[in-house]
């Protein structure tokens, strides 16, 4: 498998696809989800989900990125079904990483979009000045000037509540994230769906998602900073493997992974 750029998009088709995953990533992470989510993305890959992973670069107007977002997502999804897929029924699942939670929950609360379900991993969605570094020294700049994103945290959640449209919803939180929001937006989505959503708290912290195969080889005499390696090596495997299995298993109950 072999990623390919099509209209913004970074796109990975597995030879033999079951459904489509549309991914968005964290705020400073999400301009390169291709690379910065690899792992976990060509292992979803290779369970059989095409992957169409939407880059994103942050600004204070969220409701703007997720319009541009699900715009690029469809000229993606049009290439897809024209060039690569057949024409017959995909579903199509949303995937988020903290920020790209939120951005899903837009979309779905302000667009009649189909999904038949999302992930949102590591909720997100603290206003503007605990979010972006040094935002106090610019507010005593520019006092007058709004520097809070919009929709705020509060409009957020109050649109999911009224509008958010996807029923079935998986929400995960890591035991050792201490920004993680997940239990503001289950409040919310429990109340929507209370048969189709459900929470999960895994090992692992924020960036569990983001983290990469350490390849470590032990020289010829073990030492202890060979043993600290395969430590850190097992740790890594053993959170990562957990949430692509946590995800799989939901995607397909009746699979066994």
């Amino acid at each position: 498998m072999n990623w390919q750029e099509v209209a913004g998009n970074w796109i990975l088709v597995p030879p033999n696809p079951r459904a489509l995953i549309h991914f968005l990533g964290g705020a400073f992470v999400a301009a390169a989800p291709h690379l910065t989510y690899r792992w976990l993305l060509e292992n979803l890959g290779r369970q059989g989900y095409v992957i169409i992973a939407t880059p994103f670069v942050n600004t204070f107007d969220h409701k703007a990125i997720a319009q541009e977002v699900l715009t690029t997502f469809d000229q993606g999804l049009h290439y897809l079904h024209k060039r690569v897929l057949s024409q017959r029924y995909w579903p199509i699942y949303g995937l988020g990483h903290s920020m790209g939670c939120k951005v899903h929950l837009l979309i779905n609360s302000l667009y009649n979009v189909e999904r038949s379900g999302n992930i949102l991993v590591s909720f997100n969605n603290y206003p503007a000045r605990r979010s972006v570094p040094l935002l106090e020294q610019m507010i005593s700049f520019a006092p007058t000037f709004n520097f809070e994103f919009i929709p705020s945290p509060e409009e957020t959640l109050q649109l999911a509540d009224q509008r958010y449209g996807v029923r079935r919803n998986l929400l995960i939180k890591f035991r050792r994230d201490d920004i993680d929001q997940t239990r503001s937006l289950s409040d919310v989505l429990v109340r929507r769906f209370p048969e189709l959503t459900t929470v999960k708290i895994l090992p692992g912290t924020h960036t569990t998602p983001i983290a990469q195969d350490v390849a470590w080889e032990p020289g010829a005499d073990f030492s202890p900073l060979d043993a600290i390696g395969q430590f850190m090596k097992q740790e890594f495997y053993r959170d990562l493997n957990g949430l692509q299995q946590t995800m799989v298993q939901w995607l397909n109950p009746l699979e066994t992974v």
